[in-house]
């Protein structure tokens, strides 16, 4: 049941980082911090995806491990593109809770994946 939630948050999610993406290098004329925005928040879900298919329950912790590291990564250049001014105080609120939400999601799947395995 988590693993589809978190699936279908982090494609809302990567579709809002299109949006932001369109947002700033149209309006903002911004290239570089938005296209390694695009690329680490977009690659959230991606990996998502890919760990539903996973050969083991290591590489489903693999998987999910490297999209906690690209959420974090999209964290980070969510912050630096607010600080920066290029995204406002509302529309950086509004987005990074959902980047703070993954994250805490796929954190608790990861744990418990472990633990599964622990207690096998």
């Amino acid at each position: 049941m988590e693993e589809n939630t978190v699936k279908f948050k982090s494609y809302a999610f990567a579709l809002r980082i299109i949006k932001a993406y369109n947002f700033l290098s149209a309006e903002q004329r911004e290239f570089v911090l938005s296209k390694q925005l695009l690329r680490s928040g977009t690659a959230i879900g991606a990996l998502i995806r890919e760990a539903e298919h996973a050969e083991s329950k290591a590489d489903f912790i693999h998987k999910l491990s490297i999209s906690l590291k690209e959420a974090n990564e999209t964290e980070y250049w969510l912050m630096l593109l607010h600080d920066s001014g290029y995204l406002d105080d509302k529309s950086f609120n509004s987005i990074v809770s959902d980047c703070q939400e993954l994250i805490k999601m796929l954190i608790s799947i990861i744990k418990s994946s472990k633990d599964n395995i622990k207690n096998k």
